[in-house]
């Protein structure tokens, strides 16, 4: 598939294909759907093909580790089922008696999906789970890199399709994607999910097909002078550890008040943090950015190779690098997303700071998307939410873990973020199924409700 002409054609084939299985899936009932819901769940969480689908990753993207991605398996698809089973996404969804609405689901059709390197055992999973529940098919163009974890994810979801008497093209695959191929799977489908590089969201945007994508990453977490310090320092090393930051979610800069952060940072040091020195933080900087761009080597790497690639000796027991920094923007690199275990550190005196650094740390990359805090004081709480512009704040929370859903926190698990129109999107919400389904209102007549212009203008019409 090296050409366009056979791109337009391989894909036209996998389109067909998946519009005639999307043809039979617009007569199941509610009952079938969420069968089958759980059915190719179920096919990936199993603990045998949740170990090798893990291990699979790992070795062909060689991003990330095992246990990360084991566990995303494990407890986001499980997150996704728990949030999508008793939903109703068949027939009449809802129903206003008193202003005489009707609400009824439909399908999209064929839904098209990018499916990134740095997520590719979880991501298409929770994707096809969300499509069939609304009686969609699903094309995956998955990243060159992890395209055999993408191809047994996929097959294993089609043989429990196909077991419990389903067409099995309600989920296909590009089997050697290309770049050419999935810019014609954003053309031919009918609604794109886009989750991976700005590059590719930004393609699915002008592909002229309906597309929901995300927005850059680089979240940055507040720890208040209110904070339990030992919690925070353990949480946020959970974070920006998990799966070697593969995380558009982890942890970039921690922005701490003045007069904790030499607490907060020894105990981020015995919770595994480096801290560099000058000197290393130079070297470091050298081997994150190459001709400045990041380096695509020391991407979801653990501390120890790219401490290996700066020049710099850290111990065998260090989990993540901390950089203190105080400039913002393209000529501080470490202000940006680093997709790696590096943590960049900022120090604030008044809140008012605080928040004025995180908005323009986000303003500089990750706008819309995510910040946090540690802290037990309501009105700053309150304050970071009115003042910034993200669509998701995790409080007291590890940052990738409570962004994309997580059993202690009451958001959409989804492995895709929408930023709003801050991060260039067109939605600010976690993406889950009710994304994927157009809505039929039904409107009957009701007794006009006509509000008198005092209702209306009040004191207004004095003027």
């Amino acid at each position: 598939m090296t050409n366009k002409l056979n791109a337009v054609e391989y894909v036209k084939g996998l389109v067909e294909r998946a519009r005639k299985a999307q043809e039979v899936a617009q007569s199941f009932t509610q009952e079938k759907v969420d069968e089958l819901v759980k059915a190719i769940a179920w096919a990936v969480v199993k603990e045998e093909n949740a170990k090798e689908i893990a291990r699979l990753a790992v070795e062909e993207s060689q991003l990330g580790n095992y246990e990360g991605k084991y566990t995303k398996i494990k407890k986001k698809i499980r997150g996704v089922l728990r949030d999508i089973k008793d939903e109703k996404s068949v027939g009449v969804i809802e129903r206003d008696e008193k202003k005489g609405l009707i609400k009824i689901a439909k399908p999209v059709g064929v839904i098209g999906a990018l499916v990134p390197c740095t997520n590719p055992e979880a991501t298409p999973v929770a994707k096809a789970m969300c499509a069939i529940k609304g009686r969609n098919a699903i094309v995956f163009s998955p990243h060159p890199r992890t395209k055999k974890t993408n191809k047994r994810v996929v097959d294993l979801m089609r043989e429990a399709l196909k077991k419990h008497g389903a067409p099995e093209d309600l989920i296909v695959t590009v089997e050697d994607p290309t770049l050419e191929i999935s810019n014609e799977v954003m053309k031919q489908c009918d609604l794109i999910v886009a989750t991976g590089g700005s590059p590719m969201v930004k393609a699915a945007y002008s592909s002229g097909t309906p597309a929901y994508g995300v927005g850059t990453g680089n979240a940055v977490v507040i720890v208040d002078e209110t904070a339990d310090i030992k919690d925070a320092a353990h949480k946020i090393m959970l974070s920006k550890t998990f799966d070697y930051a593969t995380s558009c979610s982890s942890e970039n800069s921690l922005v701490i008040q003045e007069s904790i952060y030499h607490e907060l940072i020894e105990a981020l040091k015995q919770e595994g943090g480096y801290l560099v020195s000058k000197e290393e933080k130079e070297k470091l900087q050298n081997a994150l950015w190459v001709d400045g761009h990041l380096n695509p080597k020391i991407i979801a790497q653990p501390a120890q190779k790219i401490a290996q690639a700066a020049g710099i000796e850290i111990g065998e027991d260090k989990k993540f690098i901390m950089v203190e920094e105080q400039g913002i923007g393209k000529e501080y690199p470490f202000s940006g997303e680093k997709l790696s275990v590096v943590v960049t550190l900022y120090k604030y005196s008044s809140f008012e700071e605080a928040i004025e650094k995180v908005n323009k740390i986000t303003d500089y990359q990750g706008k819309g998307h995510s910040c946090g805090i540690h802290s037990n004081n309501e009105d700053h709480i309150l304050e970071l939410g009115l003042k910034t512009k993200v669509s998701r704040i995790m409080v007291r929370q590890p940052q990738c873990y409570g962004n994309t859903g997580d059993w202690v926190n009451g958001m959409p698990f989804t492995m895709t973020l929408g930023c709003g129109t801050w991060g260039g999107n067109i939605t600010s919400e976690n993406i889950t199924w009710k994304h994927f389904i157009n809505t039929t209102w039904v409107a009957s007549p009701i007794e006009p409700v006509i509000p008198t212009d005092e209702e209306l203008f009040g004191d207004i019409m004095k003027d």
